[in-house]
């Protein structure tokens, strides 16, 4: 089942203006074991707002927490080498700038197989991770990790702090798009955190969606897609404040960190970024009205661009059979009579077929022993990441495909949506200021 969202989940406002409708979608990592192919599969309405009180794009209809991050969800970050660099430097940084050490409490939201906070535990720093999903909690907990195996809000902040605990750091890394209830889980930071503690919250860009067409990452799994605006707007109803921002363009199509706190000090890059925001029109409506139309144009090139490969004999497999994937193929009506399979470097899905459209599941592995004519990369905001690790199935004359943000054959130093250079090794992930 599913509810109607009628009110903004951030500010309660009631203009929430509708731009975009990907249909009736399975749920993204609801994959489909072979048994259950005959099954009916639920699919519930993906359409996406814009909240003119508080500038907060979100969708419309919720599917319950317990569905989408207990029952069917089987990603795990540790499978990602980027994010994982990307995660290290991230803590190394703060164990540096806060000087954090064996009195010091690091809490994330979200901590997942325990891939982050394990950075923070080998040097001897004190971690709690807070996850709800049980196969990840588990691994992380097997791995030295002390894990809460439940949602995080206000109630949970609240039994810590009665516990004794008290944050120096939280950090919640692409989780707050998870959250149906914004006013508990930012409550419960606000409750969690010390006095002169530090909230670093990363997520994806919407600036960077609607300018890059990245309408496959809009699925259920994320009720909001954020500003720095609607960020700012946000922390500051529950007495917290946005103070600084960092800039990741390779990392999920343009992601953001912010930091935030109990105490006001805003820099100059925050300025920046909400000043760029309001020149381009990323806190009006306007700035999102023919996003649709340019989406359904993504569609129909993508499916002319396949079925036109397929027409002359290519075979095609795909990349990533990730969340993003199953958005794109089933909003894109992209099947078996397209795809041949699908590879994942995630084990845990492996045998399995993506929601919907029933593409078979395999390890990278096959890309070698079929030797497809093409790829297409449905993980595009790992694009480096996957060429770098597929040399061997380019040097034999296999050709990636992307789709996004205009769906094209993937040459040797094009770039990608998030702006990194493909077609080469993985690049460090560097953080940019505005310019």
């Amino acid at each position: 089942m599913t509810a109607a969202i009628t009110a903004c989940r951030a500010c309660g406002g009631e203009t929430l203006r509708p731009f975009l409708s990907l249909g009736k979608t399975p749920l993204a990592d609801a994959l489909v074991r072979p048994d259950d192919i005959d099954a009916a599969e639920q699919r519930f309405p993906l359409e996406v707002a814009f909240c003119e009180e508080c500038t907060l794009v979100q969708i419309l209809h919720d599917v319950p927490p317990q569905t989408l991050f207990v029952d069917n969800y089987l990603y795990f970050s540790s499978f990602s080498d980027h994010l994982l660099e990307h995660s290290r430097a991230h803590a190394t940084n703060l164990i540096t700038s806060r000087g954090l050490g064996e009195d010091s409490l690091v809490v994330e939201l979200a901590s997942n197989d325990g891939y982050l906070l394990k950075n923070f535990a080998e040097q001897g720093i004190p971690v709690l991770g807070i996850d709800p999903a049980p196969d990840q909690a588990a691994v992380a907990i097997e791995n030295g990790i002390p894990t809460l195996v439940e949602f995080f809000g206000v109630e949970v902040a609240q039994r810590l702090r009665a516990e004794g605990k008290q944050a120096d750091v939280i950090i919640a890394n692409n989780v707050m798009a998870h959250v149906p209830d914004l006013d508990s889980f930012v409550g419960g930071m606000a409750e969690l955190i010390a006095d002169d503690g530090l909230i670093t919250v990363e997520n994806p860009w919407v600036h960077d969606l609607v300018q890059h067409a990245e309408f496959d990452t809009i699925y259920h799994e994320h009720f909001s897609y954020y500003s720095c605006t609607s960020v700012h707007n946000l922390m500051r109803r529950h007495g917290l404040f946005l103070n600084d921002v960092e800039y990741f363009p390779d990392l999920h199509g343009g992601t953001l960190r912010w930091h935030c706190g109990p105490v006001e000090d805003v820099s100059d890059r925050v300025r920046e970024f909400t000043a760029l925001e309001e020149a381009e029109g990323v806190t009006g409506f306007a700035y999102y009205a023919d996003f649709g139309e340019r989406v359904q144009a993504n569609i129909d090139a993508l499916r002319a661009l396949l079925i036109e490969r397929r027409a002359a004999g290519r075979t095609i497999a795909a990349y990533g059979a990730a969340a993003k994937g199953s958005t794109l193929l089933n909003a894109s009506g992209i099947g078996t009579d397209l795809l041949d399979f699908v590879v994942d470097r995630n084990v845990h899905k492996h045998g399995l077929m993506m929601p919907g459209v029933h593409v078979p599941v395999r390890p990278t592995e096959a890309l070698l022993e079929e030797q497809p004519d093409d790829v297409l990369i449905l993980a595009w905001n790992f694009a480096d990441e996957i060429v770098a690790q597929q040399a061997e199935y380019v040097r034999r004359g296999g050709t990636f495909l992307v789709p996004v943000p205009t769906p094209a054959e993937l040459q040797q130093a094009v770039q990608s949506p998030g702006g990194s250079n493909v077609g080469g090794a993985a690049e460090d992930t560097q953080t940019e200021a505005l310019s």
